[in-house]
């Protein structure tokens, strides 16, 4: 059997009777933010470390501020900034600033500070702060201490949810409360468990896959046939986002924070729709395998040193979240009964999959790579995605030799499939490319 995660959409029936209560919750999500994020800081600049979850918690849990919400639900925005600081903290873009503040200060004709409010946060409660009642599409969620009548009762917020029709919420595994700041509403986005049958694989081809900048991705089938999927979406936004939370006044206010979110959730969607995309393409062609190019030492070179891109490819490569695509690919793929493996990606760039020479020069430039050797010119991303299908670093593979059997034609790696990403309805296809350009 294969356990799988659905996350289901529900609107809230009885908004009026519950909003305040989970108002009061989003607040307190906000202030506990605010605790952990100044106490960050502070270590940050006494031992120029930062504190990771489980020493936030270990700090923090005897806070007033901790006490607002189910100590699962605590824990779990505790996590999320861990999670913000490690990604500031990891970025190669040195105008990436550390994760803001949840509050918008106002202030009178003077310049003072006369008041602050806090933006509505996501407050996501665990199994152990839920109780389900599926005949009635009820949840009870455990309040936080601070907001009960008496601290160590067990007191629910109780919320009546709609989800779409033919919808079944079973084996709830949590609970995430969001609040939409268009419709001025809190919605639920309920995830549960559910045991499915291991399916057996559509076939036993296998395909590659090369991650990038100016194309997302790019994918080698074995059936003489090449996908290209192009960044143009997520760079866009890379772009935009950034310098309208730059323009806010409050990098922690409620615009900041809607524009946060509304990237994140775009960004969520690309890698959804490209991974669907994807597995449905390896279903139609029998595929069994997907060969992924491990990207780990991406940022590093030969001697472990940072890799300088440019200024614009500094802050492309720290907008690739090539673990989060994975991780999704991955679980689409094995719902398929596929299997995804991280190979290798050493010198997939730089070899010919025609005939095996390697050399940096052949890719003479954005997107055409020219074999000197075998006189051969083709889309350089799809040469690196068929390496990656030959897995050309496994000395133990038979087809690892970095060339392709003579029976095969080389047209489809200079005119790949091209798949551009449209908001409402996902990735459709672009005429073919003619020349080698993504």
């Amino acid at each position: 059997m294969l356990e799988v995660h659905r996350t289901y959409r529900a609107n809230i029936r009885n908004h009026s009777q519950v909003a305040e209560s989970l108002d009061r919750h989003g607040w307190s999500a906000s202030k506990l933010w605010n605790v952990a994020n100044y106490h960050s800081r502070e270590v940050w600049e006494e031992t120029g470390e930062i504190p990771d979850h489980k020493e936030l918690k270990d700090e923090l849990k005897t806070h007033p501020k901790y006490k607002g919400l189910h100590s699962q639900s605590s824990q779990r925005v505790l996590e999320e900034l861990a999670e913000a600081f490690n990604s500031w903290y990891s970025s190669d873009d040195e105008r990436d600033n550390p994760p803001g503040y949840r509050k918008e200060n106002y202030y009178d004709d003077q310049g003072r500070r006369v008041h602050e409010e806090h933006p509505r946060s996501t407050v996501t409660w665990k199994q152990n702060g839920i109780r389900h009642d599926t005949n009635n599409n009820r949840v009870r969620l455990s309040k936080g201490a601070n907001h009960k009548e008496h601290p160590k009762a067990w007191e629910y917020i109780l919320v009546e949810y709609e989800t779409r029709s033919g919808v079944e919420v079973e084996n709830l595994q949590q609970v995430r409360a969001v609040y939409d700041q268009q419709t001025e509403r809190w919605e639920l986005h309920l995830v549960c468990t559910d045991e499915i049958e291991t399916p057996t694989a559509p076939g036993t081809e296998t395909v590659g896959i090369d991650l990038g900048i100016s194309n997302f991705a790019a994918v080698a089938y074995s059936t003489d046939d090449a996908d290209l999927y192009p960044g143009n979406r997520l760079k866009q936004d890379g772009y935009y986002f950034p310098k309208e939370i730059a323009k806010c006044d409050d990098s922690g206010g409620d615009r900041a924070t809607r524009l946060h979110s509304k990237w994140s959730e775009r960004r969520t969607h690309f890698f959804h729709s490209l991974a669907k995309h994807i597995v449905q393409r390896c279903v139609e062609k029998g595929v069994g395998k997907i060969n992924v190019g491990d990207l780990d030492g991406v940022r590093e070179d030969e001697n472990g040193d940072s890799k300088s891109w440019g200024r614009h490819g500094n802050l492309d490569l720290h907008g690739w979240a090539f673990d989060r695509f994975s991780n999704i690919l991955e679980y689409k793929a094995k719902v398929e009964g596929i299997e995804v493996v991280d190979v290798d990606e050493r010198d997939t760039s730089k070899t010919c999959c025609v005939c095996g020479r390697e050399d940096d020069s052949q890719r003479v430039e954005r997107g055409l790579y020219v074999c000197e050797e075998c006189d051969a010119a083709f889309n350089a991303d799809v040469n690196g995605a068929e390496n990656i299908r030959l897995n050309i670093n496994d000395e133990s593979n038979s087809e690892s030799s970095g060339q392709l059997s003579g029976d095969r034609s080389t047209g489809w790696l200079a005119q790949p499939g091209v798949y551009l990403h449209d908001l409402s309805s996902g990735f459709q296809p672009q005429a073919q490319v003619v020349d080698c350009k993504p």
